[in-house]
């Protein structure tokens, strides 16, 4: 199931929400009675669409919940050694589960065709939203260990942690200690409801009315392949898909935010409009903020982050980032799309960064944009190959025009200038010399409006892809 669907929109989400906010607070004990309402309506999310994989998700919450209480027993009885084991055996089960479906059939195939092997793969699909789930729980036992968090004795709330559905399939990443207060203790309100409900519609917006027609110009232009691509059609192509991956998941992010905002929790923003950005480094730092936090505390902070030599430091810079591109795909065009960035940052901190910093702002502004657009042909190709293929169609390798370019810039030129000024707070400037009252009367009328363009969008459309499900 996903949100950007009427089955979604119409009955799912009022059923959830009528069932919260009636049944929870008609019954004693209001806090277990709604996180029980919540955790039902999260496993029937996310088993609308692969069931077989709510067993999966089983054995991972109750392995991960009686680990921690075994983490959390040995400390306190002082048997130090007993700790470490449960939490390495953790570390590598959860890991383990997450290679297995994620990276075994890469791994078995790189080996046969390096080794002349003849090893078996399992066309095992990729279940939804693993990659996000089993960093959250990751993040659990290593804070667990570390003491950084009391542990969960009551399993509802620490399934509810990890399967809750408005972040549980593309994030943004929670970390158990920001929201351990929430799941025993939360206030909900009409205020927070509606503002809920407002980021909500922002974010579904920004997905069907941008992301989606975005995303059907770059799919055109992939459909009839880099190579008969000339250099117009090739750009049209790569700055859609340049905004629509940023209006896809920072538009999933907003709704995610906006649905737990309506049931009472507080989740960290995940953007702050990246492409704003004066260099690579701010990029990321604007950029799916919750993966970039996570890597840092527990990757690259305990690597030895850049409290060591230049050397270690680019080493610690490297393996963040190959893991980071391995963590979005197993193939090598993401891995290769990590050590790019690796590369970029290094580079930015060891060679470039003086000279970045005299740029003016509008040329260094540029720079970023074409470094980031370049790493999304490779994030976005289907093989290496084609992303080599097409960068070429942007150099001009394959000619100037294609059969379709003039036509594909010149009708979607309005989308895409509406995207990039949606992508920058310009077009807040208008509104902020506007009185608030003004502004309120304005998102009562265009908020409602903006919903039914939506659902008009949704029922008309076929084109309708998360491009971070795949993760």
């Amino acid at each position: 199931m996903v949100f950007s669907s009427t089955v979604f929109l119409f009955i799912f989400l009022p059923a959830v929400t009528a069932a919260y906010y009636v049944i929870g607070h008609a019954l004693t004990r209001r806090m277990t009675v709604k996180n029980g309402i919540l955790l039902a309506a999260s496993l029937v999310f996310y088993a609308w669409g692969e069931p077989v994989y709510i067993v999966l998700m089983a054995i991972s919450i109750l392995f991960n919940y009686f680990i921690g209480r075994d983490i959390d027993l040995a400390r306190q009885e002082g048997n130090a050694r007993r700790a470490k084991t449960a939490f390495i055996f953790a570390i590598v089960f959860n890991l383990a589960l997450l290679g297995f479906f994620k990276y075994f059939g890469f791994l078995t195939e790189n080996l046969n065709a390096w080794f002349h092997l003849n090893l078996r793969r399992f066309p095992l699909p990729l279940p939804i939203g693993i990659s996000f789930y089993t960093f959250q729980i990751l993040s659990y036992v290593i804070d667990l260990y570390h003491d950084r968090i009391r542990v969960q004795k009551d399993l509802l709330s620490f399934a509810l942690y990890v399967t809750l559905f408005p972040q549980l399939i593309a994030g943004p990443i929670v970390k158990y200690r920001d929201v351990a207060e929430q799941l025993a203790h939360r206030k909900e309100s009409l205020y927070r409801y509606s503002r809920g409900l407002t980021r909500f519609t922002v974010g579904l917006a920004k997905k069907l009315l941008l992301a989606n027609t975005l995303g059907a110009v770059y799919s055109t232009v992939q459909a009839q392949g880099a190579a008969a691509t000339g250099l117009l059609g090739a750009w049209t192509g790569i700055v859609c898909y340049t905004l629509q991956i940023y209006f896809d998941f920072s538009g999933y992010s907003d709704m995610a935010i906006g649905l737990g905002g309506m049931f009472g929790f507080r989740f960290n923003e995940n953007f702050n409009y990246p492409y704003m950005a004066q260099n690579v480094t701010d990029f990321w730092r604007r950029w799916h903020i919750s993966l970039s936090t996570w890597f840092k505390e527990y990757v690259y902070i305990p690597l030895g982050g850049n409290r060591c030599s230049k050397l270690m430091n680019v080493r610690n810079l490297m393996v963040v980032w190959l893991l980071t591109g391995l963590w979005h795909g197993a193939a090598w065009n993401f891995i290769l799309w990590g050590v790019y960035y690796g590369v970029l940052l290094t580079a930015e901190k060891y060679l470039l960064g003086n000279a970045l910093k005299k740029l003016p702002r509008p040329a260094a502004h540029a720079l970023t944009l074409l470094a980031v657009a370049v790493g999304w042909v490779l994030f976005s190709a289907p093989t290496l190959t084609e992303a080599v293929s097409y960068l070429g169609s942007m150099c001009g390798f394959h000619g100037l025009l294609d059969a379709s370019a003039r036509y594909l810039f010149t009708t979607n030129l309005p989308v895409m200038l509406c995207g990039a000024l949606a992508a920058t707070t310009l077009w807040k400037k208008p509104l902020s010399r506007l009185s608030p009252r003004v502004v309120s009367r304005a998102k009562i009328v265009a908020l409602p409006l903006l919903l039914i363009l939506c659902v008009i969008f949704m029922i008309s459309e076929t084109y309708n892809p998360f491009l971070y499900f795949r993760f």
